[in-house]
């Protein structure tokens, strides 16, 4: 039988509990800024009211004129295709904490390849007893149709966003991995386009390495997997098409790479190999770098009635005549239940300690970790392992008892389905808005590309809560974004 939780009313709802004060990643505890922040602030200060206006109309006025746009869902599911929403006050990271951060994105990449490399082949991670075998074989992104599949070079996560925050102490953890379809990147390199043309007094003041290379590093990563060599290599973004959310950025990558953007009635297989139709016939594609979810990449393996995929696309793959970037069943890797393994894995896989840790994570198979969630919801941050975005979300502190009894529900009907953290404060910063000079909370998503070796772009996209208080970052829920700096040694 199930255990029975009781709620009070809306209205006399429990106290939130209390928290840590949040980190301020511009501002000292006497409200002067952080040394790296300095000349910034003289620049604000000098600036004043009336030109950080003109600047962020300009801001705004360029992104729109640029098409710079994102999907906003509303409560009804209606996307509603907004400007990118930017603050023009770029947050800045030091040469010091980089070095630690992309250290630890590259230990942590190279671990979930392996990972991934194992569970498609020997499984010796579940044998060790290292992961419970359960919660990779429950899991709806373990994909059993790749069994024995070799990827070119054995690399399964080309690409890789990882979500990264700053608890209260101002450490750097490990939010969520992102190695299925990471989006963001082109937001990223749009916000530095902006500031420097906006904002390029900004730049004198400091030497901070660039981003705008991404679309080359990640060309040549691709052009590294092709079968048929780098210099013959056809390359290919295939798209779900204009009603997808990140189809802004699908155009954006595949023009600056200078590659086809195709949908998948776009191409067609014929005897194990992938072709994209022409005015000229058919063109032998070596690369496919798929913005299309597993379920909807080939209907004769995963879903029958997908139309966006290309039917026989895996057969290619097994027989060695076509890369997908990110290799299919890469999801298993950044499943929420299987995130709270990760420094096992490291330690695992690469006999190293982990450099970045994890939020504390509470796993709901075990029986012991949901008795103590369920009995503590209003403490806790409840996530659905597979979802993005932001979506299959419990914000207990902010919820109300109906939704707290919606979530025992979903729990004890499928607890492998969710995990649950207790509240991080995440680390704020100042914006500008409405002409005034407001804190809020952020986070950040660097990305990491791995091809003949793994590089880490020198930044990433801040995404940050536009609404006071809230921790809510997601762009598809009101989140906005900022420039993120780093800066050279």
């Amino acid at each position: 039988m199930l255990r029975q939780y009781q709620f009070q009313s809306a209205a006399s709802s429990p106290p939130p509990p209390s928290r840590a004060t949040a980190y301020h990643e511009f501002y000292q505890d006497d409200f002067h800024p952080r040394e790296h922040y300095r000349p910034m602030w003289e620049h604000i200060q000098h600036a004043g009211q009336h030109l950080l206006d003109a600047k962020a109309r300009e801001a705004h006025l360029t992104l729109h004129t640029e098409g710079v746009t994102f999907t906003l869902y509303s409560d009804q599911d209606e996307g509603i295709e907004r400007v990118w929403p930017f603050d023009i006050l770029p947050r800045i990271i030091t040469a010091a904490e980089w070095r630690a951060i992309e250290a630890g994105l590259k230990q942590r990449v190279r671990a979930m390849n392996l990972l991934l490399k194992d569970l498609y082949h020997g499984q010796n991670v579940l044998k060790d007893g290292v992961i419970p075998p359960e919660l990779i074989y429950q899991g709806k992104d373990f994909r059993r149709e790749i069994m024995d599949i070799d990827p070119p070079h054995s690399i399964y996560t080309h690409i890789g966003g990882i979500d990264l925050i700053r608890d209260e102490r101002g450490c750097y953890l490990v939010l969520e991995d992102n190695l299925r379809t990471p989006s963001g990147v082109s937001y990223m390199i749009e916000n530095r386009v902006v500031e420097r043309r906006i904002l390029p007094e900004f730049f004198e003041r400091y030497r901070v390495r660039r981003v705008e290379h991404y679309p080359a590093l990640l060309l040549q990563a691709l052009r590294y997997l092709s079968p048929r060599g780098e210099e013959a290599a056809t390359i290919a973004v295939l798209t779900p098409g204009q009603f997808n959310s990140a189809y802004f950025e699908h155009t954006f990558l595949a023009k600056e790479m200078g590659v086809e953007l195709a949908e998948g009635r776009d191409m067609v297989c014929k005897n194990d190999r992938v072709y994209l139709k022409t005015t000229k016939g058919l063109r032998q594609v070596d690369v496919v770098y798929r913005r299309v979810d597993d379920d909807f990449l080939d209907p004769l393996v995963f879903r029958r009635d997908s139309v966006l995929g290309v039917a026989g696309i895996i057969n290619a793959w097994r027989a060695g005549n076509v890369a997908i970037v990110n290799a299919p069943g890469s999801g298993i890797a950044d499943d929420k239940a299987v995130y709270a393994h990760a420094p096992d894995i490291i330690r695992y896989y690469l006999g190293e300690t982990p450099i970045l840790e994890n939020v504390p994570t509470y796993q709901m198979t075990d029986a012991r970790d949901r008795t103590y969630v369920l009995d503590n919801l209003e403490r806790m941050v409840v996530k659905a392992v597979a979802e993005s975005g932001g979506y299959g979300m419990l914000m207990g502190p902010t919820s109300t008892a109906g939704q707290r009894a919606e979530f025992v529900k979903k729990i004890q009907e499928n607890p492998r389905n969710y995990i649950a953290q207790p509240v991080v404060q995440l680390s704020r910063h100042i914006c500008y808005l409405d002409g005034e000079l407001e804190s809020r909370h952020l986070d950040l998503r660097p990305f990491v590309i791995y091809g003949r070796d793994i590089q880490v772009v020198p930044g990433g996209l801040t995404r940050v809560a536009m609404t006071k208080g809230s921790l809510i970052v997601n762009s598809s829920q009101g989140g906005g974004s900022k420039d993120t700096w780093v800066l050279a040694e």
